[in-house]
């Protein structure tokens, strides 16, 4: 029986991917460096038969790989392995910019020696601060390529283009999703994410950061949607890219009077500047999902919202 390859596994979303593929009955091999990934998040896959975790770097994987598992048993690779918050991606952002880059061709090239498809887990970002809404995957972007966002934005976008040329020239079986805000258990309390900052920051009654005038909006996807996005994305003959994200919108008000309310937290509202190149609007165009993958968000924000917070309750 083969495994699943899953680089970043330890991470938010490669932590709930693998254990979904664990209990649908898949052999897992995890790799993730822990640069953010968190051991914690799959301790209880450890022992588990099926779960195989390698601490090693995506931008060397092509080498690393045979000191786990034959490349040849591997059958299908999700590539997860990319800091993925602001705070994360810019605190070493040469390190992200040659995840992106390097870490998708050393992935590229086990799938094309395997014969394997790939699923390149790319981002909303790639949009950049767009001035189409909301945004479908034809649209191409108004990215700065020097600002402090440029190395995951320009990097997952420099991804999909090598990812691209590798299918023209190689044929290699590689699809490509455009992820957009995700959230939901196992996330970093200190990843700098919205949610996450406001979920914090509500159950200890501290005051809640908003950053601009508050009505920039998102769309926040639960984890176990786009899991099963993910998955049915891999099981598809789609090549994308695609997006996967929840097409309903919530200004930042309304997410932090939301959260406070379903707390009863007493945080008060506080202001800071936006940072630069903070997108004001973000929300998917998902007919293609729907359409070709038959696949669409079935958790509402209210009750993916009270997972979540039993979640970060059990660590504040």
């Amino acid at each position: 029986m083969s495994y699943i390859l899953v680089t970043g596994g330890a991470g938010f979303l490669g932590a709930n991917l693998c254990r979904h593929l664990i209990g649908t009955g898949h052999r897992v091999l995890c790799v993730d460096n822990l640069q953010t990934g968190r051991r914690e998040n799959i301790e209880p896959l450890l022992g588990h038969p099926a779960f195989r975790f390698h601490i090693g770097d995506v931008r060397s994987i092509d080498r690393m790989i045979p000191l786990s598992v034959d490349p040849y048993e591997l059958d299908q690779i999700y590539n997860l392995a990319c800091p993925a918050s602001p705070p994360h991606y810019q605190a070493d952002p040469i390190g992200t910019m040659m995840t992106c880059v390097a870490g998708m061709n050393s992935v590229l090239d086990i799938a094309k020696n395997a014969d394997i498809s790939v699923v390149q887990a790319s981002t909303s970002e790639v949009y950049g601060d767009p001035d189409v809404h909301p945004q479908h995957e034809e649209y191409r972007g108004n990215v700065n390529p020097i600002g402090p966002r440029s190395c995951y934005d320009e990097g997952k976008r420099a991804a999909e283009a090598l990812l691209v040329d590798y299918r023209r020239v190689h044929r290699v079986k590689a699809k490509i999703v455009r992820i957009f805000n995700t959230y939901g258990p196992l996330m970093d309390p200190e990843d700098g994410r919205v949610v996450s900052n406001f979920i914090i920051q509500a159950l200890k009654n501290e005051p809640i950061t908003i950053y601009g005038d508050g009505l920039q909006t998102r769309s926040f996807c639960y984890v176990d949607d786009m899991v099963l996005g993910l998955v049915k994305m891999m099981n598809s003959r789609l090549s994308g890219p695609v997006n996967l994200g929840n097409p309903n919108e919530f200004t930042m008000h309304e997410l932090a009077h939301m959260v406070c309310g379903m707390i009863g937290s007493t945080s008060r509202l506080v202001y800071e500047d936006l940072p630069e190149d903070d997108p004001k609007v973000r929300c998917p165009v998902i007919s293609r999902a729907r359409n070709f993958l038959d696949w669409e968000p079935k958790v509402e924000l209210r009750e993916g919202l009270e997972k979540t917070i039993e979640y970060f309750r059990g660590l504040v």
